[in-house]
């Protein structure tokens, strides 16, 4: 991906999953706005975007992290939102084996706590360990945590999954976690 495509997907990450103010947009209930809307809030602000810009970082977004509906005319982030949005996920029954990648710096606290949300609303894991390292590596020293979903889905914890893969859950307390590879 080139710097500018780069840039447009951080600072749609920005507006589409924590501060929307910052251009005046507002999302709805589901975390949906207007493309149009966007567009021209962007441009107001000094954030030169165009339609097919914003197509081309939705289709190729490594991670997917932003969605079109159907018709093209709305876009929102698929997770990761520290702003209130219901993206009204069913739960599901996951893998057996989920994978979270965090910097070795959170381990003592994890270790403690569990695996916590923070500022979002749910703890984000990966079906795959090359996904969980990606992750872990962005905030320091990496750590992957195995997590044992297959027992944490028999307790009667709730699994969900993004548009884009990524499976959330409310917390992962201490006992369904080990330290990985």
């Amino acid at each position: 991906m080139n710097h500018n495509v780069v840039k447009i997907s951080k600072f749609l990450s920005l507006v589409l999953r924590h501060q929307p103010e910052t251009i005046g947009i507002k999302l709805d209930s589901a975390g949906w706005v207007d493309v149009s809307v966007l567009l021209a809030a962007c441009n107001a602000h000094s954030k030169r975007i165009t339609a097919e810009d914003l197509d081309f970082v939705v289709e190729n977004n490594d991670k997917k992290r932003f969605a079109f509906n159907e018709d093209k005319t709305r876009i929102r982030a698929n997770q990761g939102h520290s702003v209130e949005v219901e993206l009204k996920y069913e739960p599901l029954t996951p893998p057996p084996i989920l994978y979270h990648g965090t910097a070795s710096r959170f381990l003592a606290s994890i270790n403690q706590i569990g695996i916590v949300k923070g500022n979002r609303h749910h703890v984000h894991l990966s079906a795959d360990i090359k996904t969980a390292k990606a992750v872990g590596q962005r905030h320091g020293i990496e750590i992957t945590l195995i997590v044992n979903s297959a027992q944490m889905h028999k307790d009667g914890f709730l699994f969900y999954q993004s548009a884009n893969g990524v499976w959330l859950i409310e917390h992962v307390p201490v006992q369904y976690f080990s330290e990985g590879l």
